[in-house]
């Protein structure tokens, strides 16, 4: 999508999102890729969204959603990386590192809630908020200190939703407890394994294919994906849609 201009990116992206929605600012929200090393194959978790949903209805997913500042005061047994934490806050202004840790937290909550996989340390854990009591219920401590930054990016003016979407990435080694019928939410539909390549092909969204093209690049010079690795920025420029590195 790199060099796209915005109508390009309307015609390609015109399946994923309901076109036409009023100027507005995007919204903080976080995904999580997790991966699964299989001999020299990467495998990664997705999930079909409902198709009554007016974004990205019907696509495979990473499991993620809206961020929730209050994220950044739940309790973990380890924190971010000091070069992960660097990256996620950057040089903007309005970052900060409550920010930083509120994004990284919503991506393992929602990871809960849409999958059913608690990631963390098994342990005694005690939090009175209501998003969380499923690490309480199970003795999860969450965990942020294998989170890796992947990629960013913003959804193009002119959707009737926009986020500013960071997708972090971690093992399924780094699961805890894996609930059998999924996540509370039923958010999606059905979850899959996919090798990289096949996920590439499967049905979704533009910006996920681009992502996971990118991911596959690190692998492959990064298999552990060390802390502090370059992450993609995608956003639209002028008219144009863009790739920095943060």
């Amino acid at each position: 999508m790199d060099g796209m201009t915005r109508a390009q990116v309307d015609k390609a992206e015109s399946k994923d999102f309901a076109l036409g929605g009023k100027p507005m600012r995007p919204r903080d929200a976080a995904t999580l890729i997790l991966l699964d090393r299989q001999g020299r194959d990467i495998r990664v978790l997705m999930g079909r969204r409902h198709a009554k949903h007016a974004f990205m209805p019907g696509k495979f997913v990473f499991p993620g959603g809206r961020t929730d500042p209050a994220d950044s005061r739940i309790p973990v047994i380890a924190n971010l990386h000091p070069d992960e934490e660097a990256k996620l806050v950057g040089s903007n202004a309005r970052a900060s590192k409550a920010r930083a840790r509120a994004i990284a937290l919503s991506a393992i909550r929602e990871t809960y809630e849409e999958a059913g996989l608690l990631i963390g340390h098994k342990g005694s854990f005690s939090t009175n908020k209501a998003d969380w009591q499923g690490f309480v219920e199970h003795g999860v401590h969450p965990s942020l200190e294998t989170l890796r930054f992947i990629a960013r990016a913003i959804t193009p003016p002119g959707r009737v939703r926009r986020f500013d979407t960071r997708f972090l990435a971690a093992w399924r080694s780094d699961v805890a407890v894996a609930l059998e019928g999924g996540g509370p939410t039923n958010e999606l539909e059905e979850l899959v394994w996919l090798p990289l390549g096949e996920a590439k092909k499967a049905d979704i969204p533009a910006i996920t294919k681009t992502v996971l093209e990118q991911l596959e690049k690190r692998i492959e010079s990064d298999p552990q994906l060390t802390p502090g690795g370059d992450v993609p920025f995608y956003r639209m420029i002028r008219n144009r849609f863009i790739r920095e590195l943060l």
